[in-house]
């Protein structure tokens, strides 16, 4: 098949186009979940040719992988949950008997090492995602790699050399590329109805000060910027369709546990700026705004969408002043709101990157869009130790 230039751009990992549309994603003759969960009868099959399941092993069993992504990923026609593997065989064991997966391991060598699993979902600690990666690849298994999917760009990198070299498919498991609402924000910018963007503005947030909890060990990829500051980055460089230039950053860090609790960022992308502020010690929030030339958007639950009711994207033209320089009437008032069909992100994110696995094409969110992302998070954390601009 003819790659026309948009496709060859996404092979490249720009930003600008490592994300299409389900509808831009078919013309290219890929075949996605499309726009509502449980809508996949139409994606079994490449051509005449019926796809079978991918036979999934995952790697630990931890409370977010039994919790939330596996009972989505086995709501996926083309995903077989079959193996499991922990470092303790009875948790493996007791957690696959609870998945109804059917094999159990004591140790992540010998999950790799079976025969069967042609795809590996990595979950473990930020700073196992890229050994345990490069392990399953270089068995020849597929892996979907939690984000972030690295601890520097460096590691990153070597990531990429790996898919290069066993040609299996490495992705980042950025689950909110695969959600309809970030298609639609896409599709409103694309169509000019918000005109040039000019600036992102993001915030998210919860509170979790358990010392002993694995998203506030240091050592281990703990902190605000790699747990929640990376959404941030990798929405707003979908937004501009471009890699931001430099940035500036300043961060709070925990006295006890070295692990920045509260982290603001300006990033500039040259036509405008994005800015965000995360943390991990104060009231849970989540909110998206993406300002243009002519309008306004705002995603209003923008990376922990529910899966039981739509998600609402609203758009407007701004506020309308009075002579007096009030404000007459307020973009809310003036705002269009956009519901979406329900869907359940990790579920199409699974389905996305087993039909990648199916039909030899490129996953939606490649691997080199995961290491530009993290250039920008070291770019950062350099930026708050210098208190200058920092080149990305």
């Amino acid at each position: 098949m003819q790659l026309d230039r948009r496709r060859r751009k996404t092979l490249e990992g720009s930003a600008r186009t490592e994300h299409l549309s389900d509808r831009e994603w078919m013309q290219q003759g890929v075949q996605t979940p499309g726009g509502s969960a449980g809508c996949y009868d139409d994606f079994m099959t490449d051509g005449n040719k019926t796809l079978e399941p991918v036979r999934w092993g995952v790697l630990g069993a931890s409370h977010f992988a039994l919790s939330a992504t596996l009972p989505a990923m086995q709501k996926a026609p083309l995903v077989k949950l079959c193996a499991l593997a922990s470092r303790s065989l009875s948790k493996a064991q007791q957690a696959a008997s609870s998945m109804g997966v059917a094999r159990a391991y004591g140790s992540y060598e010998e999950l790799i090492a079976d025969p069967e699993v042609e795809a590996i979902y990595n979950p473990l600690p930020n700073h196992l995602h890229v050994p345990w990666s490069i392990n399953a690849a270089q068995a020849g298994k597929h892996v979907l790699c939690e984000k972030p999917i690295a601890m520097n760009a460096a590691e990153a990198q070597e990531l990429l050399k790996v898919q290069e070299q066993t040609g299996v498919w490495i992705a980042e498991a950025f689950m909110v590329r695969h959600h309809p609402q970030w298609d639609k924000v896409v599709e409103l910018i694309e169509s000019g109805r918000i005109g040039q963007v000019r600036a992102v503005q993001t915030a998210f947030s919860y509170s979790n000060s358990d010392h002993d909890n694995i998203r506030n060990q240091k050592a281990f990829g703990g902190g605000a910027l790699y747990d929640v500051g990376c959404y941030a980055i990798n929405t707003a460089r979908l937004a501009f369709s471009a890699e931001p230039q430099r940035v500036a950053a300043v961060c709070d860090r925990d006295p006890e546990t070295g692990c920045d609790r509260l982290t603001s960022a300006i990033l500039d992308f040259g036509v405008g700026q994005a800015t965000f502020v995360v943390g991990t010690q104060h009231v849970p929030y989540q909110r998206v705004h993406v300002f243009g030339t002519r309008g306004h958007i705002e995603v209003e639950i923008p990376f922990n969408a529910p899966n039981d009711r739509p998600c609402k994207v609203f758009v407007d033209d701004g506020s309308v002043g009075a002579p007096d320089f009030t404000v007459q009437e307020t973009s809310d008032d003036r705002a269009e709101t956009v519901a979406l069909p329900i869907a359940n992100h990790y579920t199409l994110q699974a389905q996305a990157f087993s039909e990648a696995i199916r039909t030899s094409r490129p996953p939606r969110n490649d691997l080199r869009g995961a290491v530009a992302n993290m250039r920008v998070i070291d770019a950062i954390f350099r930026a708050t130790e210098s208190q200058r601009w920092e080149t990305v």
